[in-house]
């Protein structure tokens, strides 16, 4: 079943990176495009790297944070490096970093797997809320206009089903007696060893979640969360001066902050490796449709903004996976496992 799952994710993982390469080079005249790569000024390129590690560097310092109910971190190096190599399994599954990253901290620091990813679902659903209150932000400036950065097929049921299940998720979490009393009366009389497992994974995912009922930490958690999404912005400020679009088309941080806000809700919706395809499709979109520049440009600073990001990433990723010395990452299936047993 596992196995047929990941076949699944893959080739629809697949399928979307077909289908949004192919709408996003449709009508392209490549040698416009580039044209439109060659003629730009690549210090602003370079520029902006040290903005995209320090990115990284603070989700590191953030998921200290979100750890520490049940472990100390001491080295912000350790959680960076997990951090990193997640990234760089990123660029080959989809979410499969996500896997990997609670799994090489886990090793390192000798806790439990899944109270260690128990964290990282914390950590999406703080992504998603700081989404959401930015497109609130953002949609107080001009909805009409705002909207128009989206293709115009955007299924805003998916919206709805996403923020269901962080709903779900976060009553769960805060109350945890509810999960109990199903455990007790449901699946106990049934079998006492399937109650003993999810009761062992149920407290592992509690400790995970514990964050949550910290109220205390809501603030700093808010500002860390705010601040990941600035330094996200902030490198497509930069790059705008590549392009000399703050001069052609007036763009600013709002603007690189939009970028960032459609990109980032493609990419939840419809992830491929590396985000390819889907990330090159919404941000060329909404540069054309929001700022009239002409697609080959577009799709030339899409180009230029996700291979920089990406090849940090694969840098940075490739030197600390041999730092941290793994012979072999176990599969995607077995890491599933590894949650629940």
């Amino acid at each position: 079943m596992a196995k047929a799952s990941t076949i699944l994710k893959y080739g629809i993982s697949l399928i979307l990176l077909v289908v949004s390469i192919y709408f996003t080079v449709d009508g392209i005249d490549f040698g416009k495009l580039y044209s439109a790569i060659l003629d730009i000024d690549y210090f602003w390129v370079i520029a902006p790297l040290p903005i995209v590690v320090l990115s990284h560097l603070m989700r590191a310092i953030r998921w200290k944070l979100l750890l520490s109910p049940f472990h100390k971190a001491n080295s912000i190096l350790n959680l960076f490096s997990a951090t990193m190599v997640g990234y760089l399994f990123n660029n080959v599954s989809p979410r499969g970093g996500e896997l990997v990253r609670p799994y090489i901290y886990s090793k390192r620091e000798r806790i439990s797997y899944s109270s260690t990813f128990a964290t990282i679902l914390v950590e999406r659903i703080l992504d998603l809320i700081t989404l959401g209150v930015l497109i609130a932000v953002v949609l107080t400036w001009n909805s009409e206009q705002v909207l128009k950065a989206f293709p115009n097929d955007t299924d805003p049921m998916k919206l709805v089903i996403i923020s269901g299940l962080i709903l779900f998720v976060m009553f769960l979490s805060l109350y945890p007696p509810t999960i109990k009393l199903f455990l007790d009366k449901i699946i106990k009389p049934f079998s006492d060893k399937l109650y003993i497992k999810l009761a062992d994974l149920f407290e592992k995912f509690r400790q995970g979640f514990a964050i949550i009922k910290r109220p205390s930490k809501y603030a700093r958690i808010a500002v860390e969360s705010i601040f990941i999404w600035v330094l996200y912005a902030l490198p497509l400020y930069l790059l705008f001066f590549a392009f000399g679009f703050e001069n052609t088309y007036s763009l600013g941080i709002e603007d690189a902050l939009l970028l960032v806000i459609v990109s980032g809700i493609g990419v939840t919706i419809a992830p491929t490796p590396g985000a390819i395809g889907v990330y090159h499709y919404l941000v060329t979109t909404a540069l054309v449709q929001l700022y009239g520049i002409d697609s080959e440009t577009g799709l030339a600073f899409a180009t230029v903004a996700h291979a920089a990001s990406k090849l940090m990433e694969l840098l940075l990723g490739g030197m600390f996976f041999i730092r941290e010395n793994i012979k072999e990452i176990p599969s995607e299936e077995e890491l599933q496992e590894d949650i629940v047993s």
